[in-house]
């Protein structure tokens, strides 16, 4: 088809196509090689059947938070497919005249056929997101105008050029399109029923090199833009977190000169990789609780910044230069921004490629806190309570059994032999409400007949706040102290109702222990195997089992359930309590619009019960508005934080009417004596 000039021409176009395309991508490359390393290449055979499944079935649009826009994408997705194949095609037809790699039988006039159909999904696809971003204008896509503009239109042109290649191919070679339906069509419009003869034949010549520059271009503009995500994200998904997305990795305090997350060389391939994954969807902003509250916080613009604050800072970081590179807080990532974050983890969990933003947020606090001290001033006597009484409130720590003794609960110096550790915490010790759960939770124990003791005052906090808010120095203290303690007693299971408690307990206590060097493997070995279970699981299975009846609620029969992030989000523990509302005769259970998985945050998570909510509206108002709506009778929760912004934000709204309770409670006031 081309002449030997061509064919030179050609050659030089791909050759300079495709340094144009490696080049940025090899610069990325180098990026993500200079930062910190983080094991991500376990189970590697399972993580490749994995993306297989997400990214060629398009698990990962196909999402039911924005179902629509992904059914869009999922097309576009199968016709950049298809299109990419033809371009290999299209390249090889230049060099190898007539060359098809479909053959030229009927696979060929499938193709055909399918690659016209695909080209009315991109034209469809392309037309509809770009309408969707420059006329609707969604807050979740006010971000890169020019660069989607730029895709937009190569997406057009790309298939608009190949139709106009194949209009002109029907002149000359209408036996090859036998299946096509556009390219005939096509043909008439543009050029009449008239044999070619009333055509040149460069025309087809023409129109095959408009496509190639056109496609060639478009492939040398990828790197530069969000598109990219189409290489990066299989990758991010590839080397996905397996573990659950609130967790923390342990910092060796004795052998670590910078903790967290100061300046660039401190994140890790993995975030960098994130970086660039990115596909600027902005779904992480539709469902975060801090930005539809109105604070400054956006979990897509944390990314987003981060991206192109890696890319400005290549050669420093290519040559390791720390003294070159800026403090990402606040010269990329505001104090404000990330002090807002209630580590709910709904950003992960909608996520289309699975960015991990809590990891980065977690890591750029424990540097504000450990290496600059700077952190909300509230925290001051927040963290001084618990290093003092190993509780928020500074209440003195002999006083964290008294809620137990008119209850007559055992400690386990008084029974030892106690099959459970029931682990109060500090909400069930201290505060008032709490300490009706523990109550609560110790008559549906007793009834069950399970045996089981407390620490009492020597319980400490389990540190999940200090951990979030960037003490990651006094969560070690008060972890060791609370590991040594079950070591001493030989606890072989505990037993939690705080989601947060559950989370740290079962998580990210077992991972400290390899930081710990001066443990016996003994004793590493022994508090890896301890058993931590939550409140919702034990009752399930004491209900299943017969050793717990109900009789009609006694607090009404028409409830909504709201489900606590780092319960229902972040473990997966949802049908547990809904099968134990389902237990109590009478009780109907109206569903939140944000439920399950999909829950909108307390406002309390990620530390954030100890701070101040200053900006935008309280996050609690906008969750007691929804429940207040859903016209039930009472609104339950498995959490004692949750609980009590439950309570206070529905106290605000004047809907003091609407009873709140946790769990336990609500099941306590209907046992069958």
């Amino acid at each position: 088809m081309l002449s030997i000039i061509e064919k030179i021409i050609l050659s030089l176009l791909v050759i300079i196509t495709l340094s144009a395309f490696f080049l940025p991508v090899y610069r990325r490359y180098q990026i993500i090689r200079s930062a910190k390393a983080v094991e991500r290449t376990n189970n590697l055979g399972r993580r490749f059947w994995r993306v297989l499944s997400w990214v060629f079935l398009q698990r990962c649009t196909l999402k039911n938070e924005r179902l629509g826009t992904g059914i869009i994408h999922a097309g576009l997705f199968y016709a950049a497919l298809t299109f990419d194949t033809m371009t290999v095609n299209h390249t090889l037809d230049g060099f190898l005249s007539g060359f098809s790699l479909f053959g030229h039988g009927l696979a060929e006039h499938v193709v055909s056929g399918l690659i016209d159909f695909m080209a009315l999904v991109v034209l469809l696809a392309a037309v509809y997101l770009a309408l969707r971003r420059f006329l609707l204008r969604p807050q979740a896509l006010r971000t890169s105008a020019l660069d989607s503009a730029i895709i937009y239109f190569f997406l057009l042109t790309t298939t608009l050029s190949y139709l106009f290649f194949e209009a002109c191919r029907y002149l000359y070679q209408p036996e090859q399109l036998r299946f096509s339906f556009l390219g005939p069509f096509l043909s008439r419009f543009l050029f009449g029923a008239e044999a070619p003869t009333n055509q040149p034949p460069s025309l087809l010549h023409l129109s095959w090199w408009l496509h190639i520059i056109i496609v060639y271009a478009f492939i040398a503009y990828v790197p530069h833009s969000k598109y990219f995500h189409m290489f990066a994200g299989p990758f991010n998904l590839l080397f996905h977190r397996e573990t659950s997305p609130g967790e923390i990795e342990p910092i060796n305090l004795e052998n670590t000169e910078v903790y967290g997350i100061e300046k660039a060389l401190d994140l890790t391939w993995k975030d960098c990789l994130d970086a660039f994954a990115c596909i600027e969807c902005g779904r992480c902003q539709d469902v975060c609780p801090a930005y539809l509250s109105g604070k400054p916080l956006s979990p897509k613009m944390i990314i987003y910044n981060l991206e192109r604050h890696l890319l400005r800072s290549y050669f420093p970081l290519h040559e390791k230069n720390r003294e070159k590179l800026p403090a990402i807080v606040p010269e990329v990532i505001k104090p404000d921004e990330l002090w807002t974050c209630t580590s709910c983890g709904a950003c992960m969990h909608v996520c289309p490629v699975e960015i991990e933003h809590l990891a980065k947020i977690f890591g750029l606090r424990q540097a504000q806190v450990l290496m600059e001290s700077q952190f909300p001033t509230e925290l001051n006597s927040f963290f001084r309570h618990l290093e003092t009484n190993a509780n928020p409130w500074g209440i003195g720590f002999s006083r964290r059994g008294e809620w137990a003794e008119k209850e007559k609960v055992p400690r386990l110096t008084e029974n030892p032999k106690a099959e459970w550790l029931f682990f109060v915490g500090c909400a069930g010790s201290f505060d008032e409400l709490g300490q009706a759960i523990s109550r609560a939770l110790v008559r549906l124990l007793r009834q069950a007949g399970v045996n089981f003791a407390i620490l009492g005052e020597e319980e400490k906090c389990c540190g999940d706040a200090a951990r979030r808010l960037g003490n990651e120095y006094l969560f070690q203290m008060l972890a060791r102290q609370n590991l040594e303690l079950f070591l001493q007693y030989g606890v072989k299971k505990i037993l939690v109702f705080c989601p947060h408690g559950y989370h740290t307990l079962k998580y990210e206590y077992p991972r400290l222990l390899s930081i710990f060097s001066d443990m016996s493997a003994g004793d590493k070995e022994f508090l890896s195997q301890i058993q931590v279970v939550s409140h919702l699981e034990l009752l399930s299975l004491l209900v299943k089992q017969g050793k717990i009846s109900f009789k009609a609620a006694a607090r009404g029969t028409v409830v909504t359930f709201h489900d606590s992030c780092y319960y229902a989000r972040h473990h997966h523990l949802r049908a547990e309590p809904r099968y134990l509302l389902r237990s109590l005769p009478g009780v109907r259970l109206k569903e939140l619009p944000r439920g399950k998985e999909h829950s909108f945050c307390c406002g309390a998570g990620g530390g954030l019960m100890w701070t101040e909510e200053k900006l935008g509206q309280r996050i609690n108002h906008i969750r007691a508005q929804e429940i207040a709506a859903s016209q039930a009778e009472a609104v339950i929760t498995a959490c004692p934080f949750c609980l009590t912004m439950m309570r206070d934000g529905l106290k605000d709204l004047g809907k003091e009417e609407l009873a709140a309770f946790e769990l336990t409670q609500f099941l306590a006031a209907s046992l069958l004596e």
